[in-house]
């Protein structure tokens, strides 16, 4: 964990804060090699949070934003409730100190208090330090499903 005189706090985040989530997304973006697939702007974010569509926790130490977890509902007609992790994300150089543990810990019992009966995310091929997380959590990762997507722009 981090040092005996740091504070870490995980919170749900809140509408101040999605300007911090906003970042921290295109922070992951970087790290995914895709910057500028971020195309969804502040006010979305606010639409999709108001709404109550989307939610998360962000991680604080010593006051200072060092990660986040951005996730929804979802349904499976095999599984029923499900919450899906969009996005998870430890600013590198605070990686390795049980902070990402922790927001991982508050994922899954947010899904709890929401009695969903399944966890769902994806993690690119490549990126091995979280695929040894996850099977570390105990994550079924499925190889042989394949992502589909399309978007508004394509479907003209």
């Amino acid at each position: 964990m981090t040092d005996a005189e740091s504070t870490l706090i995980i919170r749900l985040w809140s509408e101040g804060d999605i300007e911090t989530i906003r970042n921290f997304v295109v922070t992951l973006a970087e790290f995914e090699k895709e910057p500028e697939a971020v195309t969804a702007t502040h006010e979305n974010y606010v639409e999709a949070y108001k709404s109550g569509f989307i939610s998360g926790h962000l991680a604080l130490l010593d006051e200072k934003p060092v990660g986040m977890t951005l996730f929804y509902e979802n349904f499976s007609t095999w599984k029923g409730k499900m919450l899906y992790l969009e996005d998870f994300i430890v600013l590198d150089e605070y990686r390795r100190l049980g902070i990402g543990q922790k927001l991982f810990e508050a994922f899954e019992s947010e899904a709890s208090k929401r009695n969903c009966t399944t966890l769902k995310w994806q993690v690119l091929d490549w990126n091995q330090t979280a695929i040894s997380f996850y099977k570390k959590n105990g994550a079924d990762i499925q190889t042989q499903w394949w992502t589909c997507r399309k978007y508004a722009s394509d479907r003209q």
